[in-house]
């Protein structure tokens, strides 16, 4: 791991794992199955499908809250993290739960595991949001199997284009530059990548991804989260503040 924002977020990542679990584990262990900063569950959204019987692969898996719900669901998981930290509490909570999941210490740009490993690769504000996109995703249509999904949420590129640095808040006027965006650091620890939709959708296509889904979530009414510093509720119920790609490898 010698890129600089790996070596930043790996630290970041270890320095706050027990502070994060502390202040979210009681939401994400309440709606383990459940995607984004608000936990819209996945039996309404549907994106994974039926996972019983399928090698998936979690990037990003933190304490594995998502890779224990998926064991239980009939599912054969993989967590894989590029913070100790944050595998160590993933090995507490696999053994809480006393199910089989192998848990690997990687980044997500050079996963150590065989290709056409898995049917599904997915994460829910996982690797997706801090490895490079060119990197990351060759690596994860290496590890997907032909007719494998790649399933991921991260923060809407609006959310970064809005953010108004000096009242250190969310705004609601532009005041980034969409064209040319790919580093966010805002100063807060990680280093996040964010790219334009159309960079996006030639790099999957560039290797071998067709898209079948852009799933732009919206807090459901009345929602509450633990991470009340992401984005105002009010401003999600409005604009799109996360976003679940959905890609099939060919």
């Amino acid at each position: 791991m010698s890129a600089d924002h790996q070596r930043r977020n790996r630290a970041f990542w270890d320095s706050d794992a027990d502070a994060y679990q502390a202040a979210h584990s009681r939401q994400l262990e309440r709606n383990p199955m459940a995607w984004g900063v608000w936990s819209v569950p996945e039996s309404e959204l549907g994106v994974l499908g039926d996972v019983a019987g399928r090698d998936v692969l979690e990037l990003g898996c933190g304490a594995a809250q998502w890779s224990i719900a998926l064991a239980a669901a009939g599912a054969r998981p993989v967590g894989l993290d590029q913070s100790a930290a944050h595998l160590r509490h993933a090995r507490t909570q696999r053994e809480r739960a006393a199910v089989e999941l192998p848990l690997v210490l990687a980044t997500g740009e050079a996963v150590p595991l065989r290709d056409e490993s898995f049917d599904i690769v997915f994460c829910d504000h996982g690797a997706m949001s801090f490895c490079d996109p060119d990197r990351i995703v060759p690596e994860v249509a290496r590890l997907l199997r032909p007719g494998g999904l790649l399933v991921f949420n991260k923060a809407a590129i609006l959310l970064y284009l809005t953010y108004d640095q000096e009242r250190d808040r969310q705004g609601r006027k532009l005041r980034a530059p969409y064209f040319g965006m790919r580093l966010v650091d805002l100063g807060e620890g990680t280093i996040d990548f964010q790219i334009p939709y159309g960079e996006w959708i030639r790099l999957f296509r560039r290797h071998g991804f067709a898209i079948e889904d852009l799933v732009e979530l919206r807090p459901p009414a009345g929602a509450t989260t633990t991470y009340d510093d992401f984005a105002p509720y009010k401003w999600a119920r409005r604009w799109p503040a996360e976003e679940i790609w959905k890609v099939r490898k060919q």
